[in-house]
């Protein structure tokens, strides 16, 4: 009975450690860069042994990966939540504004995902489930697009709905990446608001 009531509170314990190493990593990771970061210096700024690392990830590649799959997932939440709060059709300017008043633009952010692109564009196996997050994500925007055909007309030029969830992404690497050399978070939501609201409509906007 005592074993029974111990687990939970190891787990919970765990869960605990392994929140605090991913915040001290994305602090450190940040300010220095993936490269330029050890161990050691993760757990010192997470107040943990290496002990402690060593019993939530094998690697430091591995927490890498973990801290980029948890800011993924909420991206990916964030859209979605955005995306389903219209019926059948799609107003393309309400969803717009949704889209891009919740969406995580945050310097930071962009940092440590910099990082993260450059360092799985030289690890395949990184490469790919990096690429698996993106799909998700372009599925996301796709997924809703399909739904509202026949209520909703989305520019020819853009082909399908995957066509126009792939320039959806593509609208929103643009704009991180400006956002990334400037850190004007005000004119990126701005700037990312326009752009897929030419993408998605040709240009025309209904008040």
């Amino acid at each position: 009975m005592t074993d029974g009531l111990a687990a939970p509170r190891v787990t919970k314990r765990r869960a605990r450690t392994r929140a605090d190493l991913l915040a001290a990593a994305f602090a450190v990771f940040a300010a220095k860069g993936f490269g330029r970061v050890s161990i050691e210096e993760v757990c010192e700024a997470a107040g943990y042994s290496r002990g402690a690392f060593y019993s939530n990830f094998a690697t430091l590649d591995e927490l890498f990966f973990a801290l980029y799959q948890e800011r993924a997932d909420l991206i990916a939440a964030q859209v979605a939540d955005a995306l389903a709060q219209d019926g059948p059709g799609l107003d393309v300017p309400a969803c717009v504004d949704r889209v891009t008043e919740v969406l995580l633009l945050d310097v930071d952010w962009l940092l440590v995902k910099t990082d993260f692109l450059v360092h799985a564009a030289r690890d395949p196996d990184t490469a790919r489930a990096l690429l698996d997050h993106r799909a998700r994500l372009r599925e996301a925007v796709a997924e809703r697009l399909r739904r509202a055909q026949g209520h909703t007309e989305l520019p020819a030029v853009l082909g399908d709905a995957d066509g126009a969830a792939h320039a959806v992404v593509a609208a929103y690497d643009g704009v991180t990446t400006q956002l990334l050399l400037d850190k004007d978070v005000p004119a990126a939501r701005a700037w990312l608001k326009q752009l897929l609201t030419a993408l998605l409509t040709d240009g025309s906007r209904t008040s």
